[in-house]
């Protein structure tokens, strides 16, 4: 099934500064065949949730960090619409991620999902459990990859940079690749 091209343009307003971005990732199945299909089946659920998704990047796999022999991670970026707040959103997300299996038993262990939200728009948060954009997205690839792949000009609130820059010097998961042939088609410049 192919995806169409979902493309917004900064109208003067900075549309691309109003993104909503969730990182999505997953190696551990779970109940699923793949990661991929729970992850999928994690996406449709952000939309029953209130959390429509607008566009998807391509799936990407990358060695697990820091631990390269437990299984290999699946990620991706989702660009979400939502009315909730940051906070709100957050909880949804984390909601979404016990009803997929995900435990908490210890920093970095394999997980059947892992939800993040990347950045609200342009907010700007340092709460004690709320740090808005994400404090360690702009240091993975395979956030950054995924999330240029989508919005290339999307700059990050804090730091200044575009995605497009920070996927090119990111450290952490430096083997995130895009996965499959759809893939390596060369998607417009201006696309989400």
């Amino acid at each position: 099934m192919q995806r169409r091209s979902l493309v917004i343009e900064d109208d003067g307003r900075g549309e691309v500064d109003r993104l909503v971005v969730v990182s999505l990732g997953s190696n551990l199945p779970g109940g699923y065949a793949t990661s991929e299909a729970l992850l999928t089946a994690a996406l449709k659920r952000l939309a029953e949730l209130g959390l429509k998704v607008r566009k998807r990047s391509s799936w990407w796999r990358s060695a697990a960090w820091p631990d390269a022999t437990d299984p290999p991670f699946v990620n991706a970026v989702a660009i979400v619409e939502t009315k909730a707040s940051p906070r709100r959103t957050m909880e949804l997300l984390a909601a979404i991620e016990r009803e997929f299996g995900r435990t908490r038993q210890s920093a970095n262990a394999p997980r059947t999902l892992d939800l993040d939200l990347i950045a609200h728009g342009r907010v700007v948060l340092n709460e004690t459990d709320l740090i808005l954009p994400h404090p360690r997205a702009h240091e993975r690839r395979f956030v950054m990859g995924p999330l240029a792949e989508l919005a290339p000009d999307w700059r990050h609130p804090v730091i200044g940079e575009t995605a497009a820059v920070l996927a090119a010097c990111a450290a952490v998961g430096a083997d995130a690749r895009p996965m499959g042939l759809a893939a390596l088609r060369k998607r417009p410049r201006n696309a989400i």
